[in-house]
């Protein structure tokens, strides 16, 4: 089989709900990517063969084949196709998945795999919160659905509350877990760590290049203030991922189109995998994916130099590392989503920015990128920094 290449990843900063970002149209927001991805590799953005855009809430601004309308709203030509995919909060990471599938079978060559969400101007369950408040159905789960796992819904705040009571994951381990994550993120900052993963985006108020959601002040007291999300739970905002507005993307190329195009390959795809299992804890589908993916790769835990475990709640990397014996210090090594944020559909192609441009910096070779997903199912994706 083909292999596939990532030529170029990049992310825009994290945008706080309501906050730098809230005054950009997502399509617009998506499109900063694509125009980004082609004039840094300086390929002919009419080679690319299609846009893979994951996104979750698909509603309102971000309805309407919103991959299609990143495409239109972009300096690519509008002979590029594009499609929306949702795998909820993996739905970029699928999109890696697929380009990759597609370059490595021999069907396509230069593909671009995006995510975008605005949590602003597309606040989450908005694709099928108003339809429920309208009374025209049920909602996303049927009767039969909910009756076979005895549930009134399926919720990831009780999904991430059931992992910390099983891994026996305090609330004062999970909140200095958070700490780590904002002191880790706050340095990566100030060294410059994202600056070349970072793709400025221009708003009313000028550029927007950093961060929103590091609190550079972060500290056990205040996170102790914080009111749990589910009653008499440990789990609260403070130790989970904040809601963001943000947009990313990886050009994935054949060796065909390294060569045709003069490109130099950042990363090459080593593995892909996907896994599902219970969709009421949800959130520790990750722990077994990550297991898979080893065994089919033919590698060990330790043959890998970097992770990134989407911080969606402490206690899912938490819980991760605690049954694999990974070595923390290679875990989101410049702080996860409860510090930098988690835009939902953008943040698969976002923690692959982050993981290869850290591998470069560390001068590591292999990276795991891992994402638990509603509905129990989880990606793994493998990468060799070249």
């Amino acid at each position: 089989m083909a292999e596939a290449y990532i030529v170029e990843s990049l992310r825009t900063a994290g945008g706080r709900r309501k906050g730098a970002l809230a005054g950009v149209h997502p399509a617009d927001l998506g499109a900063t990517i694509l125009d980004a991805l082609v004039a840094r590799t300086g390929i002919d953005p009419a080679a690319v063969e299609d846009v893979i855009v994951g996104c979750v809430s698909q509603a309102g601004e971000q309805a309407f084949a919103v991959g299609r309308n990143v495409v239109l709203a972009s300096t690519l030509p509008d002979s590029v196709p594009a499609v929306t995919i949702d795998r909820q909060c993996g739905s970029s990471q699928q999109a890696i998945h697929f380009a990759a599938q597609a370059v490595m079978s021999g069907t396509q060559d230069i593909v671009i795999a995006a995510g975008v969400e605005s949590m602003t101007r597309v606040p989450m369950g908005s694709n099928y919160r108003l339809h429920a408040e309208a009374g025209l159905g049920e909602g996303p789960w049927s009767r039969s659905i909910l009756n076979r796992y005895d549930v009134a819904e399926f919720s990831q705040f009780h999904g991430a509350q059931a992992i910390a009571d099983k891994y026996g994951l305090s609330r004062e381990a999970m909140d200095a877990y958070a700490l780590r994550s904002h002191q880790r993120a706050a340095d990566a900052a100030r060294r410059g760590a994202f600056r070349a993963e970072i793709v400025p985006v221009t708003t009313d108020i000028g550029d927007f290049d950093e961060d929103e959601g590091v609190r550079f002040d972060a500290s056990l007291n205040a996170m102790s203030t914080v009111k749990p999300l589910t009653p008499g739970g440990s789990v609260t905002a403070a130790n989970a991922s904040q809601m963001t507005d943000g947009a990313s993307g990886a050009l994935i190329v054949s060796e065909a189109a390294l060569k045709r195009f003069n490109l130099t390959p950042m990363a090459r795809i080593v593995n892909l995998t996907v896994t599902a299992g219970d969709p009421v804890i949800m959130l520790e589908e990750p722990i077994r994916a990550t297991v898979r993916a080893l065994e089919r790769a033919g590698m060990k835990l330790s043959d890998i130099d970097l992770f990134e475990v989407n911080e969606a709640f402490a206690s899912v990397p938490m819980a991760w590392l605690q049954t694999l014996g990974a070595d923390p210090e290679r875990l989101n090594v410049n702080g996860g989503a409860i510090a930098l944020g988690h835009p939902l559909g953008a943040s698969g192609t976002k923690l692959m920015s982050t993981l290869i441009h850290a591998l470069k910096t560390r001068g590591g070779r292999y990276g795991l990128q891992t994402m638990c997903e509603g509905g129990g199912v989880a990606n793994v994706t493998i990468v060799e920094v070249l």
